[in-house]
């Protein structure tokens, strides 16, 4: 078997390997010195690799093992991959620049798809499949080179009420949030997490900047505490009465609605879900999405993951594995607790405008204190 050796030059007389396989021998030994996850073996000589790829990925639930495997199955690719958070990921792509051996890059939310693809650090991918199969708004613009990043997963970001302190119908979309009629009920988390950042960027290109201001402004005075954690800290303040109406994405509303737990079901019990603005545009919806990265040295195999992704297959992997739906509308969903919130009516806004309109929400935010 070739063996190459790492070294930081050249040795005189010894051909060095291609630039394509210092990148993946690098990508390996950055996986074996880091302690991070990836499939078993290191990569391979030059020769095959076209059976390899590289996987920077936002995503760590258990069942993407069983996707990953079945890709490896069908096409006798081996996934090496690196998992971590989204900024995590980011910063390792810049610092890597053009000796970056990723090849796919997954990320959650439509801030972090269009930061990273501003920042220069996707391509463009040409895919009759992938156009087939992925909705124009849960994909980036196409300049005429392709898109460079494709939604496989979405959520809803929802209004939950308390049962008990709330009446039923009172709450219908997210302009209700800032009505005096809710001083000192609502909590959110921060406004600059890049959930909120993506709902007030939709708000902006619905409302105008100064009409989703005015609107922040409004959530902002009934304010029931000032924004602190995460979408599963608003779920609990609600059901404890802390506060009376709270927003979440739905997969955390539906790991809760699946739990085994009695001080989860308990917690469910107490709270309502509403799908907002059914008679305007629609609930907000978000994705998880993946593209190929700017410099991936295994671009066929990349291809082949991320039209496989759309794939019937994945694509129930995919959403079950985070309580999400299927990017793919012909896909059913097999999850009870998102059949139990019933089919409703999506926003339409292309979500690469929800990304691009974050800019205007960063300003919204710091106007209107939404700290």
């Amino acid at each position: 078997m070739t063996q190459f050796t790492a070294l930081s030059g050249n040795v005189p007389g010894v051909a060095s390997p291609p630039a394509s396989a210092r990148r993946s021998m690098a990508f390996a030994l950055a996986l074996a010195g880091a302690g991070l996850a990836a499939s078993a073996g290191l990569i391979a000589p030059a020769q095959a690799q076209d059976k390899i790829l590289n996987l920077y990925s936002a995503r760590h639930y258990q069942t993407d093992e069983a996707l990953y495997a079945n890709f490896t199955r069908q096409t006798g690719i081996k996934i090496n991959r690196i998992e971590a958070g989204d900024e995590a990921l980011l910063e390792r792509l810049r610092s890597e620049g053009r000796n970056s051996p990723a090849d796919v890059v997954l990320l959650v939310d439509a801030a972090r798809l269009w930061k990273a693809q501003i920042e220069g650090l996707f391509q463009p991918l040409r895919s009759p499949a992938l156009e087939a199969r992925i909705p124009a708004h849960l994909r980036s613009k196409d300049d005429g080179k392709g898109s460079e990043w494709f939604a496989f997963s979405t959520r809803a970001r929802v209004i939950l009420y308390n049962k008990a302190t709330i009446k039923a119908g009172s709450v219908k979309s997210y302009q209700d949030l800032a009505s005096p009629a809710l001083k000192g009920q609502v909590c959110t988390r921060s406004g600059t997490h890049p959930y909120m950042l993506s709902l007030i960027g939709a708000m902006s290109e619905h409302l105008g900047e100064a009409g989703a201001e005015k609107w922040a402004r409004g959530v902002v005075a009934n304010f029931a505490r000032s924004p602190r954690g995460g979408d599963t800290d608003q779920i609990k303040a609600v059901a404890t009465g802390e506060c009376g109406v709270a927003l979440s994405n739905t997969y955390y509303l539906a790991r809760l609605m699946r739990s085994d737990k009695p001080e989860d079901r308990d917690m469910m019990s107490k709270i309502s879900i509403v799908m907002p603005d059914q008679e305007g545009h629609g609930t907000h919806i978000n994705v998880s999405g993946g593209a190929l990265a700017r410099y991936a040295p295994h671009r066929e195999a990349a291809t082949r993951f991320l039209e496989y992704l759309a794939s019937d297959e994945a694509q129930r992997y995919l959403a079950d594995g985070n309580n999400e739906w299927p990017a793919v509308p012909s896909v059913a969903v097999r999850n009870t607790a998102l059949e139990s919130l019933g089919k409703f009516k999506q926003d339409t806004l292309p979500i690469s405008d929800i990304g691009r309109a974050q800019v205007n929400a960063a300003r919204i935010i710091d106007r209107a204190g939404w700290r």
